[in-house]
Protein backbone atom coordinates (compact mmCIF):
# COMPACT_ATOMS: atom_id res chain seq x y z
CA UNK A 1 0.00 0.00 0.00
CA UNK A 2 2.97 2.58 0.39
CA UNK A 3 4.53 1.63 -2.77
CA UNK A 4 1.25 2.50 -4.47
CA UNK A 5 0.58 5.82 -2.61
CA UNK A 6 4.21 6.91 -3.05
CA UNK A 7 3.72 6.17 -7.01
CA UNK A 8 0.74 8.18 -6.84
CA UNK A 9 1.87 11.03 -4.67
CA UNK A 10 5.12 10.95 -7.15
CA UNK A 11 2.53 10.79 -10.38
CA UNK A 12 0.34 13.92 -8.74
CA UNK A 13 3.63 15.82 -8.33
CA UNK A 14 4.75 15.62 -11.89
CA UNK A 15 1.44 16.03 -12.49
CA UNK A 16 0.45 18.71 -10.61
CA UNK A 17 -3.17 20.01 -12.91
CA UNK A 18 -4.45 16.39 -11.73
CA UNK A 19 -4.40 17.06 -7.81
CA UNK A 20 -7.98 18.74 -7.38
CA UNK A 21 -9.70 15.75 -9.24
CA UNK A 22 -7.45 13.42 -7.35
CA UNK A 23 -8.43 15.07 -4.01
CA UNK A 24 -12.37 14.97 -5.20
CA UNK A 25 -12.15 11.41 -6.00
CA UNK A 26 -10.73 10.44 -2.86
CA UNK A 27 -12.97 12.72 -0.56
CA UNK A 28 -15.69 11.23 -2.39
CA UNK A 29 -14.06 7.52 -2.00
CA UNK A 30 -13.86 8.27 2.07
CA UNK A 31 -17.59 9.04 2.41
CA UNK A 32 -19.00 6.65 -0.15
CA UNK A 33 -20.78 3.65 1.26
CA UNK A 34 -19.07 0.52 1.91
CA UNK A 35 -16.16 1.62 -0.40
CA UNK A 36 -15.02 3.92 2.71
CA UNK A 37 -14.61 0.92 4.57
CA UNK A 38 -12.12 -0.47 2.23
CA UNK A 39 -9.60 2.29 1.07
CA UNK A 40 -7.54 4.00 3.58
CA UNK A 41 -8.69 7.60 2.97
CA UNK A 42 -7.14 9.28 5.99
CA UNK A 43 -3.53 8.55 4.79
CA UNK A 44 -4.69 8.86 0.91
CA UNK A 45 -6.40 12.40 1.79
CA UNK A 46 -3.46 13.42 4.22
CA UNK A 47 -0.83 12.96 1.60
CA UNK A 48 -2.79 14.62 -1.13
CA UNK A 49 -3.62 17.81 1.24
CA UNK A 50 0.32 17.82 1.78
CA UNK A 51 0.77 17.91 -1.66
CA UNK A 52 -1.53 20.48 -2.31
CA UNK A 53 -0.07 22.52 0.82
CA UNK A 54 3.21 22.55 -1.33
CA UNK A 55 2.40 25.43 -3.47
CA UNK A 56 -0.64 23.64 -5.92
CA UNK A 57 -4.07 24.66 -4.35
CA UNK A 58 -4.30 27.67 -1.47
CA UNK A 59 -6.14 26.18 1.75
CA UNK A 60 -9.55 27.59 0.49
CA UNK A 61 -9.10 25.60 -2.76
CA UNK A 62 -8.57 22.61 -0.83
CA UNK A 63 -11.16 22.50 2.00
CA UNK A 64 -13.71 23.57 -0.60
CA UNK A 65 -12.50 20.34 -2.80
CA UNK A 66 -12.52 18.02 -0.17
CA UNK A 67 -15.84 19.58 1.01
CA UNK A 68 -17.47 18.88 -2.51
CA UNK A 69 -16.44 15.33 -2.47
CA UNK A 70 -17.33 14.59 1.00
CA UNK A 71 -20.51 15.87 0.38
CA UNK A 72 -21.00 14.20 -2.75
CA UNK A 73 -20.11 10.97 -0.95
CA UNK A 74 -22.81 11.82 1.34
CA UNK A 75 -25.69 11.80 -1.11
CA UNK A 76 -24.91 9.28 -3.01
CA UNK A 77 -24.67 6.93 -0.12
CA UNK A 78 -28.09 8.26 1.19
CA UNK A 79 -29.28 7.64 -2.61
CA UNK A 80 -28.39 4.20 -2.65
CA UNK A 81 -30.41 3.74 1.01
CA UNK A 82 -33.73 5.39 -0.36
CA UNK A 83 -33.73 3.60 -3.54
CA UNK A 84 -33.10 -0.07 -2.02
CA UNK A 85 -34.36 0.20 1.41
CA UNK A 86 -34.13 -2.82 3.00
CA UNK A 87 -32.93 -4.69 -0.24
CA UNK A 88 -29.62 -3.08 0.35
CA UNK A 89 -28.52 -5.48 2.96
CA UNK A 90 -28.24 -7.83 -0.27
CA UNK A 91 -25.77 -5.87 -2.08
CA UNK A 92 -22.33 -7.15 -2.81
CA UNK A 93 -19.83 -6.33 0.19
CA UNK A 94 -23.20 -5.92 2.73
CA UNK A 95 -24.35 -9.39 2.15
CA UNK A 96 -20.91 -10.51 3.22
CA UNK A 97 -20.86 -8.00 6.54
CA UNK A 98 -23.85 -7.41 7.73
CA UNK A 99 -22.18 -6.06 11.17
CA UNK A 100 -21.47 -3.01 8.93
CA UNK A 101 -25.18 -2.00 8.65
CA UNK A 102 -26.38 -3.19 11.82
CA UNK A 103 -23.85 -1.20 13.69
CA UNK A 104 -24.87 2.12 12.00
CA UNK A 105 -28.41 1.42 12.46
CA UNK A 106 -28.61 0.99 16.05
CA UNK A 107 -26.79 3.81 15.99
CA UNK A 108 -28.85 6.32 14.39
CA UNK A 109 -31.62 4.67 16.23
CA UNK A 110 -30.20 6.01 19.66
CA UNK A 111 -28.87 8.80 18.53
CA UNK A 112 -31.42 10.13 15.40
CA UNK A 113 -29.78 13.03 13.63
CA UNK A 114 -27.04 13.82 15.83
CA UNK A 115 -25.59 10.15 14.74
CA UNK A 116 -24.60 11.93 11.62
CA UNK A 117 -22.87 14.42 12.76
CA UNK A 118 -20.82 12.81 14.90
CA UNK A 119 -20.42 9.40 13.16
CA UNK A 120 -18.68 11.66 10.73
CA UNK A 121 -15.25 11.25 12.78
CA UNK A 122 -15.90 7.33 14.06
CA UNK A 123 -13.76 5.37 11.00
CA UNK A 124 -16.36 2.23 10.95
CA UNK A 125 -19.53 4.40 10.75
CA UNK A 126 -18.67 7.29 8.64
CA UNK A 127 -19.67 5.70 4.97
CA UNK A 128 -22.48 3.81 6.32
CA UNK A 129 -24.69 6.32 8.26
CA UNK A 130 -25.71 8.54 5.05
CA UNK A 131 -26.68 4.68 3.38
CA UNK A 132 -28.46 3.69 6.49
CA UNK A 133 -30.38 7.71 6.48
CA UNK A 134 -31.93 6.92 3.68
CA UNK A 135 -32.26 3.67 4.06
CA UNK A 136 -34.63 4.35 6.98
CA UNK A 137 -35.86 7.05 5.17
CA UNK A 138 -34.58 10.39 6.60
CA UNK A 139 -36.41 13.52 4.97
CA UNK A 140 -33.70 14.95 2.61
CA UNK A 141 -33.99 18.31 3.89
CA UNK A 142 -32.78 17.38 7.26
CA UNK A 143 -30.60 15.03 6.00
CA UNK A 144 -29.01 17.75 3.99
CA UNK A 145 -28.34 20.23 6.47
CA UNK A 146 -26.95 17.60 9.25
CA UNK A 147 -24.52 16.44 6.31
CA UNK A 148 -23.17 20.29 5.46
CA UNK A 149 -22.38 20.78 8.81
CA UNK A 150 -20.74 17.72 9.21
CA UNK A 151 -18.81 17.84 6.33
CA UNK A 152 -17.52 20.79 6.49
CA UNK A 153 -16.44 20.28 9.97
CA UNK A 154 -14.88 17.04 8.52
CA UNK A 155 -12.98 18.34 5.51
CA UNK A 156 -11.28 20.83 7.99
CA UNK A 157 -10.02 18.41 10.50
CA UNK A 158 -8.42 15.84 7.90
CA UNK A 159 -7.32 18.29 5.22
CA UNK A 160 -5.94 21.30 7.52
CA UNK A 161 -3.01 19.21 8.80
CA UNK A 162 -1.68 17.86 5.52
CA UNK A 163 -2.12 21.30 3.96
CA UNK A 164 -0.33 22.93 6.45
CA UNK A 165 2.73 20.31 6.71
CA UNK A 166 3.27 20.61 3.18
CA UNK A 167 2.47 24.37 3.16
CA UNK A 168 5.37 24.63 6.04
CA UNK A 169 7.99 22.76 4.41
CA UNK A 170 8.16 25.17 1.23
CA UNK A 171 8.08 28.30 3.29
CA UNK A 172 11.68 29.63 4.78
CA UNK A 173 10.50 29.33 8.53
CA UNK A 174 12.41 30.39 11.37
CA UNK A 175 15.06 28.97 12.46
CA UNK A 176 14.29 25.89 15.43
CA UNK A 177 10.55 26.01 14.10
CA UNK A 178 10.14 22.43 13.59
CA UNK A 179 12.12 21.68 17.11
CA UNK A 180 9.79 23.89 18.65
CA UNK A 181 6.81 22.70 16.81
CA UNK A 182 8.08 18.68 17.80
CA UNK A 183 8.20 19.36 21.33
CA UNK A 184 4.81 21.38 21.28
CA UNK A 185 2.94 18.21 19.44
CA UNK A 186 5.02 15.55 21.44
CA UNK A 187 3.49 17.08 24.78
CA UNK A 188 0.43 17.74 23.47
CA UNK A 189 0.30 14.17 22.49
CA UNK A 190 1.59 12.83 25.54
CA UNK A 191 -1.21 14.43 27.66
CA UNK A 192 -3.94 13.16 25.50
CA UNK A 193 -2.60 9.76 25.78
CA UNK A 194 -2.05 10.19 29.52
CA UNK A 195 -6.00 11.54 29.71
CA UNK A 196 -7.57 8.76 27.29
CA UNK A 197 -5.93 5.93 29.22
CA UNK A 198 -6.59 7.13 32.72
CA UNK A 199 -10.30 7.30 31.46
CA UNK A 200 -9.94 3.81 29.86
CA UNK A 201 -9.11 2.19 32.34
CA UNK A 202 -11.54 4.19 34.75
CA UNK A 203 -8.68 5.69 37.05
CA UNK A 204 -10.37 7.12 40.57
CA UNK A 205 -11.04 10.24 39.84
CA UNK A 206 -9.95 10.77 36.23
CA UNK A 207 -11.17 13.99 36.02
CA UNK A 208 -8.86 15.81 38.76
CA UNK A 209 -6.34 14.45 36.87
CA UNK A 210 -6.66 15.29 33.69
CA UNK A 211 -7.34 19.01 35.34
CA UNK A 212 -4.02 18.23 37.00
CA UNK A 213 -1.88 17.41 34.17
CA UNK A 214 -3.50 20.16 31.77
CA UNK A 215 -3.01 22.99 34.39
CA UNK A 216 1.08 21.59 33.92
CA UNK A 217 1.21 21.64 30.24
CA UNK A 218 -0.77 25.61 30.59
CA UNK A 219 1.68 26.33 33.16
CA UNK A 220 4.54 24.86 30.92
CA UNK A 221 3.58 27.39 28.44
CA UNK A 222 2.97 30.83 30.28
CA UNK A 223 6.46 30.00 31.28
CA UNK A 224 8.38 29.18 27.87
CA UNK A 225 6.10 31.42 25.95
CA UNK A 226 9.39 33.56 25.49
CA UNK A 227 10.92 31.20 24.28
CA UNK A 228 8.37 29.88 21.40
CA UNK A 229 8.64 33.27 19.13
CA UNK A 230 9.72 30.55 16.05
CA UNK A 231 7.04 28.44 16.07
CA UNK A 232 4.86 31.41 16.81
CA UNK A 233 6.38 33.69 14.11
CA UNK A 234 6.70 30.63 11.61
CA UNK A 235 2.92 29.84 11.93
CA UNK A 236 1.63 33.43 11.43
CA UNK A 237 3.47 33.89 8.46
CA UNK A 238 2.10 30.24 6.89
CA UNK A 239 -1.37 31.62 7.72
CA UNK A 240 -0.93 35.13 6.91
CA UNK A 241 0.36 34.00 3.24
CA UNK A 242 -2.99 32.73 2.74
CA UNK A 243 -4.78 35.60 3.18
CA UNK A 244 -7.69 36.45 0.92
CA UNK A 245 -10.38 38.72 0.52
CA UNK A 246 -12.79 35.25 -0.15
CA UNK A 247 -11.63 33.92 3.16
CA UNK A 248 -11.56 37.16 5.32
CA UNK A 249 -15.22 37.69 5.59
CA UNK A 250 -15.67 33.72 6.71
CA UNK A 251 -12.91 34.04 9.39
CA UNK A 252 -14.57 37.33 10.57
CA UNK A 253 -18.20 35.50 11.19
CA UNK A 254 -16.29 32.83 12.33
CA UNK A 255 -14.57 34.79 15.05
CA UNK A 256 -17.69 36.59 15.75
CA UNK A 257 -18.92 34.10 17.44
CA UNK A 258 -16.32 33.61 19.87
CA UNK A 259 -16.98 37.53 20.94
CA UNK A 260 -17.79 38.14 24.55
CA UNK A 261 -21.53 39.41 23.80
CA UNK A 262 -21.90 35.89 21.73
CA UNK A 263 -20.30 33.49 24.32
CA UNK A 264 -22.16 35.75 27.02
CA UNK A 265 -25.47 34.95 25.72
CA UNK A 266 -25.11 31.12 25.22
CA UNK A 267 -23.95 30.09 28.08
CA UNK A 268 -26.15 32.33 30.16
CA UNK A 269 -29.02 30.50 27.87
CA UNK A 270 -26.91 27.01 28.32
CA UNK A 271 -27.10 27.42 32.21
CA UNK A 272 -30.51 28.84 32.73
CA UNK A 273 -32.25 26.10 30.65
CA UNK A 274 -30.19 23.36 32.39
CA UNK A 275 -31.19 24.46 35.39
CA UNK A 276 -35.36 25.24 33.98
CA UNK A 277 -34.88 21.07 33.00
CA UNK A 278 -34.10 20.27 36.70
CA UNK A 279 -30.32 19.19 35.89
CA UNK A 280 -29.19 20.42 39.26
CA UNK A 281 -25.93 19.63 39.36
CA UNK A 282 -25.40 19.74 35.42
CA UNK A 283 -25.66 23.34 35.69
CA UNK A 284 -23.75 23.63 38.25
CA UNK A 285 -20.65 22.35 36.49
CA UNK A 286 -22.20 24.41 33.02
CA UNK A 287 -21.64 27.65 35.79
CA UNK A 288 -18.78 26.77 37.02
CA UNK A 289 -16.46 25.98 33.86
CA UNK A 290 -17.66 29.37 32.18
CA UNK A 291 -17.48 31.50 34.99
CA UNK A 292 -14.40 29.95 36.19
CA UNK A 293 -12.61 30.33 32.37
CA UNK A 294 -13.86 33.51 32.03
CA UNK A 295 -12.62 35.08 35.31
CA UNK A 296 -9.09 33.24 35.30
CA UNK A 297 -8.59 34.60 31.70
CA UNK A 298 -9.10 37.82 32.49
CA UNK A 299 -6.77 37.41 35.31
CA UNK A 300 -3.88 35.87 33.41
CA UNK A 301 -4.07 37.99 30.48
CA UNK A 302 -3.61 41.12 32.65
CA UNK A 303 -0.83 39.39 34.91
CA UNK A 304 0.95 37.83 31.78
CA UNK A 305 0.49 41.52 29.81
CA UNK A 306 2.03 40.11 26.40
CA UNK A 307 1.48 42.19 23.27
CA UNK A 308 -0.68 41.38 20.82
CA UNK A 309 0.57 40.37 17.05
CA UNK A 310 1.51 43.74 14.54
CA UNK A 311 -0.47 42.23 11.92
CA UNK A 312 -3.39 44.67 12.92
CA UNK A 313 -3.94 47.91 11.42
CA UNK A 314 -5.80 49.23 14.75
CA UNK A 315 -3.97 47.19 17.86
CA UNK A 316 -6.68 46.18 20.24
CA UNK A 317 -5.77 47.51 23.54
CA UNK A 318 -6.14 44.52 25.93
CA UNK A 319 -3.30 41.62 25.73
CA UNK A 320 -3.01 38.71 24.18
CA UNK A 321 -1.80 35.93 26.27
CA UNK A 322 -4.54 33.52 26.49
CA UNK A 323 -7.05 34.18 24.04
CA UNK A 324 -10.33 35.37 25.43
CA UNK A 325 -12.03 34.00 22.46
CA UNK A 326 -10.13 30.40 22.02
CA UNK A 327 -10.93 29.69 26.23
CA UNK A 328 -14.56 30.78 25.40
CA UNK A 329 -15.34 29.27 23.06
CA UNK A 330 -13.86 25.65 24.35
CA UNK A 331 -14.95 26.16 27.52
CA UNK A 332 -18.62 26.35 25.92
CA UNK A 333 -18.55 23.67 23.47
CA UNK A 334 -16.51 21.40 26.05
CA UNK A 335 -19.35 21.68 28.49
CA UNK A 336 -21.96 20.81 25.54
CA UNK A 337 -19.43 17.49 24.74
CA UNK A 338 -19.12 16.50 28.25
CA UNK A 339 -22.86 17.00 29.08
CA UNK A 340 -23.96 14.75 26.02
CA UNK A 341 -21.52 12.42 27.07
CA UNK A 342 -22.43 11.37 29.97
CA UNK A 343 -23.40 7.71 30.74
CA UNK A 344 -22.11 6.82 27.41
CA UNK A 345 -18.72 4.68 27.14
CA UNK A 346 -15.36 6.06 27.03
CA UNK A 347 -15.06 6.49 23.39
CA UNK A 348 -17.70 7.81 22.83
CA UNK A 349 -17.15 10.38 25.34
CA UNK A 350 -13.77 11.16 23.79
CA UNK A 351 -15.72 11.12 20.21
CA UNK A 352 -17.45 13.94 21.86
CA UNK A 353 -15.15 16.13 23.01
CA UNK A 354 -13.40 15.57 19.21
CA UNK A 355 -16.32 17.24 18.04
CA UNK A 356 -16.20 19.76 20.31
CA UNK A 357 -12.61 21.14 19.18
CA UNK A 358 -14.14 21.53 15.78
CA UNK A 359 -16.24 24.60 15.93
CA UNK A 360 -13.82 25.88 19.20
CA UNK A 361 -10.80 25.37 17.04
CA UNK A 362 -12.42 27.46 14.11
CA UNK A 363 -12.53 30.16 15.71
CA UNK A 364 -9.30 29.80 17.36
CA UNK A 365 -7.56 29.58 14.02
CA UNK A 366 -9.99 32.30 13.28
CA UNK A 367 -7.60 34.84 15.44
CA UNK A 368 -4.74 33.49 14.18
CA UNK A 369 -5.45 33.68 10.33
CA UNK A 370 -6.89 37.92 11.51
CA UNK A 371 -4.02 38.59 13.09
CA UNK A 372 -5.21 38.99 16.75
CA UNK A 373 -3.38 36.64 18.86
CA UNK A 374 0.10 34.47 18.35
CA UNK A 375 -0.82 30.58 18.12
CA UNK A 376 0.36 29.91 21.54
CA UNK A 377 -2.31 32.57 22.55
CA UNK A 378 -4.89 30.12 21.05
CA UNK A 379 -3.31 27.16 22.69
CA UNK A 380 -2.86 28.74 26.41
CA UNK A 381 -7.01 29.44 25.89
CA UNK A 382 -7.74 25.82 24.95
CA UNK A 383 -5.82 24.36 27.72
CA UNK A 384 -7.51 27.06 30.24
CA UNK A 385 -10.83 25.73 29.06
CA UNK A 386 -9.64 22.46 29.41
CA UNK A 387 -8.22 22.73 32.55
CA UNK A 388 -11.16 24.17 34.30
CA UNK A 389 -13.81 21.83 32.46
CA UNK A 390 -12.25 19.15 34.32
CA UNK A 391 -11.76 20.75 37.44
CA UNK A 392 -15.42 21.71 37.73
CA UNK A 393 -16.43 18.19 36.72
CA UNK A 394 -14.12 16.67 39.08
CA UNK A 395 -15.69 19.09 41.96
CA UNK A 396 -18.89 18.45 40.92
CA UNK A 397 -18.91 14.84 40.21
CA UNK A 398 -16.48 13.83 43.37
CA UNK A 399 -19.20 11.74 45.07
CA UNK A 400 -21.34 10.45 42.19
CA UNK A 401 -20.73 10.78 38.69
CA UNK A 402 -23.64 13.31 36.64
CA UNK A 403 -26.84 11.85 35.14
CA UNK A 404 -27.36 11.56 31.35
CA UNK A 405 -29.79 14.54 30.20
CA UNK A 406 -32.58 12.65 27.98
CA UNK A 407 -32.10 12.92 24.29
CA UNK A 408 -35.60 15.54 23.87
CA UNK A 409 -33.41 17.72 26.11
CA UNK A 410 -30.75 18.33 23.17
CA UNK A 411 -33.37 19.11 21.08
CA UNK A 412 -33.70 22.16 23.00
CA UNK A 413 -30.45 23.16 24.43
CA UNK A 414 -28.38 22.65 20.70
CA UNK A 415 -30.52 24.97 18.94
CA UNK A 416 -30.63 27.53 21.24
CA UNK A 417 -26.80 27.75 22.09
CA UNK A 418 -25.91 27.35 18.67
CA UNK A 419 -28.58 29.51 17.53
CA UNK A 420 -27.76 32.46 19.57
CA UNK A 421 -24.56 32.40 18.36
CA UNK A 422 -25.31 32.16 14.61
CA UNK A 423 -28.05 34.98 15.14
CA UNK A 424 -24.66 36.86 17.02
CA UNK A 425 -22.59 36.64 14.63
CA UNK A 426 -25.07 37.09 11.49
CA UNK A 427 -26.20 40.69 13.07
CA UNK A 428 -22.58 41.86 14.41
CA UNK A 429 -21.37 41.17 10.63
CA UNK A 430 -24.36 42.71 8.59
CA UNK A 431 -24.41 45.50 10.57
CA UNK A 432 -20.76 46.48 10.41
CA UNK A 433 -21.39 46.09 6.79
CA UNK A 434 -24.44 48.05 6.60
CA UNK A 435 -21.99 50.53 8.59
CA UNK A 436 -19.33 50.43 5.54
CA UNK A 437 -21.55 50.99 3.29
CA UNK A 438 -22.70 54.01 4.69
CA UNK A 439 -19.98 55.72 5.01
Amino acid sequence: MTEWLATLTSWLAAHSSWLGLALLLASFAECLAVIGLLVPGTLILFALAMLAGGGVLGLGETLAVGFVGGLMGDLFSYALGRRYHQNIRRLRGIRSHPEWLLRAELYMQRYGMVSLLVGRFIGPLRPMLPLTAGMLDMPFPRFLLVSLLATAGWALAYLLPGWAAGAALRLPLPEGFWRELGYITASLALLLALSFYASLRGVRHTSALVAMLTGLWLSAIFIGWPRLGAIDQGLMQLIQTERQPSLDLAMVFITRLGDFDAQLYAGVALVLLVLLLRHWRAGLFAGLTLLGTALANDHLKHGIARARPEVLLEPLSTYSLPSGHASAAFALFLTLSVLAGRGEPVRMRVTWLALACLPAGAIALSRVYLGVHWPTDVLAGALLAAAVCAASLAAVQWRRPLAPLPAWHWALLLPVCLGLLLAYAWWELATASALYRYR
